[in-house]
């Protein structure tokens, strides 16, 4: 039987005004799947006006210019939809989606279907559960006294896949699939076994413990900052923006 990493997946990335999810938008999206390794992926590219200033900072980062999302962009309600569908799609066939650092682009849609399309991401997934494999979460706890940082750059180079683009949404997710192909064989032992739906269960208690344990070192260093252990999606604020 083929093991989860050696079949089907897809991914999924955006790019974003900034790092804030309950008050950034989205500016750029894509879904890529993959049916086998070493096959041609299919890609889907979405483009967004958020109707926001877009941060000089936040352009540095991806390259989207305010004018060019402006003139090229789509509004955010329909893309919020077609986006939330693909992703439905891929949990209506069981096929795993990878989402690198999960709880930041899912809970950045969730935010946005509710300001554009009063709706919610759990909504779509209501009848098939999303599926979701996050390499960050992943490589963490199978690696975890590996010293340095686990951004998708660096787990590309720890793992030999290739990055190109850095910061393009499609690009970023293609890497992310391959590094989570990769994780899965370097601990194959430790993975082969495991249904997507028992790892998927077993991720949100693997990111609650790094979360407390960051928590933990934070408080050791003084540093005044809050740690959600909510994975792949954090619970709804209500005074979301």
């Amino acid at each position: 039987m083929t093991c989860w990493y050696e079949g089907p997946l897809a991914a999924f990335d955006t790019e974003t005004t900034g790092v804030d999810v309950e008050t950034d938008r989205i500016v750029s999206a894509a879904v890529v799947v993959q049916d086998a390794p070493g096959t041609r992926p299919r890609v889907t590219r979405w483009l967004v006006n958020p109707g926001v200033p877009v941060p000089a900072a936040a352009t540095e980062v991806h390259g989207l210019t305010e004018e060019h999302l402006q003139r090229n962009g789509r509004w955010p309600a329909p893309v919020m939809y077609e986006v939330a569908q693909a992703l439905a799609e891929q949990a209506a066939v069981g096929r795993p989606v990878v989402v690198m650092n999960a709880p930041f682009d899912l809970t950045l849609l969730d935010r946005e279907l509710r300001r554009h399309r009063a709706s919610s991401l759990d909504r779509w997934f209501e009848r098939s559960p999303l599926l979701v494999l996050d390499p960050r979460v992943l490589d963490k706890h199978l690696d975890r006294y590996r010293k340095g940082r686990r951004t998708l750059a660096d787990l590309c180079a720890h793992y030999e896949v290739e990055l190109e683009e850095a910061h393009d949404a499609a690009a970023d997710a293609t890497a992310a699939l391959e590094v989570t192909r990769a994780v899965g064989r370097r601990f194959a032992s430790r993975l082969e076994r495991l249904s997507p739906g028992e790892l998927h269960t077993l991720q949100a208690v693997w990111h609650a413990a790094q979360a407390r344990g960051l928590q933990a070192w934070f408080a050791r260093t003084g540093t005044e900052e809050f740690v959600d252990p909510a994975w792949p999606l954090r619970p709804d604020l209500p005074a979301a923006a």
